[in-house]
């Protein structure tokens, strides 16, 4: 087989040569290299960025039939991921993650799946008319953090259910918690089952020996993964990545096609072809600095009253078999406060903005970009917010137990689609739900479109709005009504 240079870009070249060239637009966007643009917006970006934002032509290729330089980066991108072929997508990982699973599943077919799936993977289910079947993700209960599912769990699933066509699982979760993936592979693929995995906090995990391995070396057949998280494409650029044996390609290819946009960003596209670049020829090297960053301020944080910052002592535990240390999970119980108040301390007074907060932890993200300048100033900010807050028996919040999932009574497209009728929240208990509820990020849902409402969900809901948590998922946006079915046969039947 013929070696790849990686050195090359063949997209980006591509954009550069027609920038080089002074080509005259007359096709669309409208603002033509920025001489269209609103004078505030183009003074800050600049016209290089703006000079490069194409459409579709010859030159710089097609995504939805591409015969060129396109072709040629997505090609270069497969050999870089160790898989067979490998789909840019410039609609997020979400749309990746809809793409992958209609790809595999159809009307009324199982997919087993974990309960802590992001709000994509519902969505695709949705899509695609599956029914899914959960798992229980194993939970730390001291920081209140979902952790993964064990191959135990896995293969309980299917046993019980062993007309499923397909198993999706996340690897690694948000916080950097891995499963053993190699073990879930080969039992998924004993019972004949396609194996997909959502691994949007995973892209870097090829690139260096120090982190879990990666959903496609360790045999999955299908995964979806987030460039522009770790390494350096840029936001809503994404990879799909397919392996052939048990995945139709072509197949993928129509379904990436029926769901991206015709009016492609080439300013996005381009990003995934130097960031697959940085990533084989230095991203061993970025990785190893971005890893010692994080080990470095995990160290001191750990040192600061009242803070703590899970690291590598959670492996061996029951879902948690593997964990990325580039994920800097910050618990403030010992402070008496929540994650969320943490995180507006952060960002309203030192303007450091974590990725995401939640009841009880905010978590900071590292990555390629970061810097021991920054990494001293978060700590920094944080000793100062222990130094105010810190008391020597301060009264640590208990942890919320996550409801238990509720019945399914109905296919979540059926309960999505149905007529409907809103009802406040209190009086909704023993409905079936035609809405999401979720805390965002990161997208987990407590209910899903088709399951039975109960108080302990509602009364969770509450307490989660209490603490000023983000609550999505209904149409309402302050989340004090919630879609039920109101199809009176279904009811009736139901009841």
């Amino acid at each position: 087989m013929e070696k790849l240079n990686h050195f090359e870009t063949p997209l980006f070249d591509a954009l550069m040569e027609y920038v080089n060239n002074n080509t005259i637009p007359f096709h669309v966007p409208g603002h033509k290299k920025g001489n269209g643009m609103a004078k505030k917006f183009f003074d800050f970006v600049g016209k290089n960025v703006l000079s490069m934002d194409v459409t579709v032509f010859e030159q710089v290729d097609s995504l939805h039939k591409p015969t060129g330089p396109i072709k040629k980066a997505q090609e270069l991108a497969a050999d870089a991921f160790g898989a067979d072929a490998t789909f840019f997508c410039i609609h997020g990982t979400s749309g990746a993650i809809q793409a992958m699973i209609l790809s595999v599943m159809g009307e009324n077919e199982k997919i087993i799946v974990p309960r802590n799936i992001h709000k994509s993977v519902t969505s695709g289910i949705i899509l695609s008319g599956a029914i899914p079947v959960y798992m229980q993700p194993e939970v730390d209960k001291n920081v209140g953090v979902a952790l993964n599912v064990t191959p135990e769990t896995v293969e309980e699933a299917l046993r019980n259910n062993p007309d499923a066509k397909a198993v999706l699982i996340i690897n690694p979760t948000y916080y950097g918690v891995s499963a053993d993936i190699v073990k879930i592979a080969e039992i998924v693929h004993d019972y004949g089952a396609i194996l997909m995995v959502d691994e949007a906090h995973g892209p870097h995990l090829k690139f260096n020996e120090k982190l879990p391995i990666s959903a496609m070396e360790a045999g999955a057949d299908i995964c979806a993964q987030s460039t522009h998280k770790i390494i350096g494409s840029m936001t809503q650029s994404s990879m799909l990545h397919v392996k052939s044996k048990r995945i139709d390609i072509n197949r993928v290819k129509q379904v990436m096609s029926l769901l991206q946009t015709t009016s492609p960003s080439y300013i996005l596209l381009a990003s995934l072809d130097v960031a697959r670049m940085q990533m084989v020829t230095e991203g061993k090297q970025l990785l190893d600095k971005t890893i010692e960053l994080a080990e470095y301020a995990r160290k001191e944080i750990n040192n600061i009253n009242g803070l703590y910052c899970f690291g590598n002592e959670i492996v061996g535990r029951d879902g948690a078999y593997d964990f990325d240390p580039t994920k800097i999970t910050i618990t403030a119980k010992g402070l008496g406060i929540t994650g969320h108040e943490l995180e507006n301390i952060l960002a309203k007074k030192y303007y450091i903005q974590p990725e995401l907060a939640d009841m009880y932890n905010a978590l900071c993200v590292f990555s390629i970009g970061d810097t021991k300048e920054n990494v001293d100033y978060l700590i920094r900010a944080l000793r100062e917010i222990s130094e105010t807050l810190y008391k020597d028996n301060v009264e640590m919040s208990k942890a919320l137990d996550i409801p238990e999932i509720p019945e399914m009574v109905l296919s979540p497209r059926y309960a999505f689609e149905c007529s409907n009728i809103a009802l406040p929240l209190e009086e909704s208990i023993g409905q079936i739900s035609s809405e999401f509820l979720m805390a965002y990020p990161p997208g987990i849902p407590i209910l899903c479109p088709g399951e039975r409402i109960t108080r302990e969900i509602i009364e969770y809901v509450i307490e989660m709005k209490n603490a000023k948590l983000s609550i999505q998922g209904t149409e309402d946006p302050n989340v004090e009504y919630i879609k039920v079915v109101n199809d009176l046969q279904i009811l009736n039947i139901t009841a």
